[in-house]
């Protein structure tokens, strides 16, 4: 009775395994591929690659769009590198323009997400792909995954430029503001596009809370020198402070 318990018991675990591979690698659904997007504004870009990064609410992360000029590629394998591996990019509101702007939605196409990679095919090399991702919290990640001219935006009101806070990678690049949105310009990119960046108006803030910091030590250390000369002065006051030789070599007083 036991042994048909445990034989059963392993059953189950096994079908429940099975059960969630099956989840993490059963690919993009239909909904998730064609789900709406706009991408006209990308699209107008003369970089061969342009991407967007749009700021997440309070209960939602930050997106970002992304929109390629394939250049005679018909195949792209879309994944992020992390410290161990790399992992499949994880994709929705795919859409692809052939030469002549038919545009058709990602269900259309033969998209296949795998353990390490996402590979997207289409049927003209030639034609425009877009996609959006998730795109961190104040960081942003990217390979190159066409290799060419790249145009990236940062979201409204934030800033890579102060040295401390912001990060850019690869250099080379021209930077401009735009609507208050930051621009980052490439005349070519073959690697990975990787960025911090954070909020323009915090700048201040950080800065004033580091004044006050530093004003507030000022005053302490001010403070305390004040009160340990004030201790000095009436310890000399008491007599307390008086030098006394040491006579230790001369032996005990009466023996001289």
């Amino acid at each position: 009775m036991n042994r048909r318990l445990v034989l059963a018991a392993i059953a189950v675990a096994l079908l429940a395994s099975l059960a969630g591979c099956s989840m993490i690698f059963g690919g993009i659904s239909d909904e998730e591929l064609d789900r709406e997007q706009e991408y006209e504004d990308l699209q107008e870009s003369d970089a061969d690659v342009a991407v967007d990064i749009e700021d997440g609410g309070l209960l939602s992360g930050s997106e970002f769009r992304a929109v390629y000029d394939l250049n005679e590629t018909e195949e792209l394998s879309l994944y992020r590198s992390n410290f161990y591996r790399e992992q499949a990019l994880d994709i929705h509101s795919v859409r692809y323009w052939y030469p002549n702007g038919t545009e058709v939605t990602g269900s259309d196409l033969d998209v296949d997400q795998g353990r390490s990679s996402t590979e997207v095919r289409v049927p003209d090399g030639n034609g425009t792909l877009a996609f959006s991702g998730d795109a961190g919290s104040r960081t942003f990640q990217l390979p190159a995954y066409v290799h060419g001219s790249y145009e990236l935006t940062t979201p409204e009101g934030y800033r890579t430029s102060n040295f401390l806070f912001g990060d850019v990678n690869p250099g080379g690049y021209e930077r401009e503001i735009v609507d208050d949105q930051e621009r980052l310009v490439w005349d070519n990119v073959d690697s990975t596009i990787s960025l911090r960046y954070y909020v323009a108006r915090d700048i201040p803030i950080f800065a004033g809370l580091v004044g006050t910091v530093v004003a507030l030590g000022g005053v302490g250390i001010a403070y305390y020198y004040r009160k340990v000369k004030q201790l000095r002065e009436q310890r000399e006051e008491l007599g307390l402070d008086v030098d006394i030789e040491d006579d230790s070599d001369d032996g005990p007083p009466g023996f001289n």
